[in-house]
């Protein structure tokens, strides 16, 4: 028998089109932080979107990491449970970390505004695949997947690959 350790990411495109409520803060809040770092890049607004800020000078590419910030309070919010993942029994997957990328935006409209985040999964144990579904149980359970006599493992989850989501790390675990 062969398992795997993996971690999963959630890729979610967020832009200004967007009706939810949770996804417009999400917006307003960025979209401001990067009206005001973007000055310190484009002090004499000669451009006006982030990849011409990032093409004239490679410092910008730190928005990245600057609009990130006021949202944080948005992303609590959540508790963990990532937004339109769940399981085959309407469960949804939780993650332990989210990383912010800015895909585009530009200083004179806020309806250029957009970025991703992408949420990774804590250690998970692999137990087996069917089709496009995966069997998942939290946590690193090999050493019970491999003991002689078995032991039963408890909340497992089946999840269906959907778009969006991929194996952010794996590393097969094969029987000694």
């Amino acid at each position: 028998m062969r398992s795997a350790l993996i971690k999963l990411g959630y890729k979610q495109t967020i832009d200004a089109t967007m009706d939810g409520n949770w996804e417009q803060a999400l917006v307003s809040a960025s979209y401001n932080e990067f009206l005001l770092k973007s000055q310190s890049y484009n002090p004499e607004r000669k451009y006006t979107t982030f990849q011409q800020m990032v093409a004239n000078d490679g410092r910008a590419n730190s928005l990245h990491y600057k609009c990130a910030f006021p949202i944080s309070p948005y992303i609590n919010m959540l508790k963990n449970d990532i937004p339109g993942l769940v399981d085959n029994m309407g469960v949804r997957i939780k993650f332990d970390t989210c990383q912010f990328t800015l895909v585009e935006s530009d200083i004179t409209t806020r309806f250029a505004h957009k970025f991703t985040l992408t949420y990774i999964t804590g250690g998970l144990t692999l137990i087996d695949t069917m089709q496009d579904y995966m069997i998942l149980v939290y946590g690193n359970k090999t050493e019970e997947l491999f003991s002689v006599p078995a032991k039963a493992i408890e909340n497992t989850y089946l999840l269906k690959m959907a778009p969006g989501l991929s194996v952010f790390s794996y590393e097969m675990v094969n029987r000694v």
